[in-house]
């Protein structure tokens, strides 16, 4: 799933405004236009379109689990040239800590979507690669917990 795709649904679901999710990135100090914003939120399909890249999806979701949670005195600045490629699993983590959702939680969600899967297919999203456990989270399923965290949040 794009970077583009999951903040707009994330954008949906919470009702932010462009100006809010500057200020949700500055929360990590990460400085975003509201223009670019604007560019990012588009279509594909439409004119002005700008792929999000990984440096500012992950600041969108560091920040937004300042946002939802509070920033932790401990806690330091996130790595901003993240060298890996963003995947679906690390956004599904940061999505899970900022709502603080558990494993039930998770479940009612996907459940939401009309999307079911088993527990020990929902804890393989979440363990680190290479566990000889771990599974790669699909856009399927990403994008179906996304539809129903937006069902949970907006009825």
């Amino acid at each position: 799933m794009t970077n583009n795709d999951v903040l707009r649904s994330l954008r949906y679901a919470l009702d932010l405004s462009e100006n809010k999710i500057v200020e949700i990135c500055k929360l990590v100090e990460v400085t975003v236009e509201k223009t670019e914003i604007a560019s990012l939120l588009r279509r594909e399909d439409e004119e002005g379109y700008v792929e999000c890249n990984d440096e500012i999806m992950t600041a969108f979701l560091d920040g937004l689990i300042v946002f939802k949670r509070g920033k932790l005195e401990t806690q330091s600045v996130p790595d901003k040239n993240p060298r890996a490629r963003l995947s679906n699993n690390t956004k599904l983590k940061k999505i899970r800590v900022a709502f603080e959702l558990r494993e039930e939680d998770m479940h009612d969600i996907l459940g939401l979507a009309d999307f079911q899967i088993s527990k020990p297919e929902l804890s393989a999203l979440f363990r680190k690669k290479g566990h000889k456990n771990y599974r790669d989270c699909g856009d399927q399923i990403l994008r179906n917990f996304l539809k129903g965290l937006t069902t949970r949040l907006r009825g």
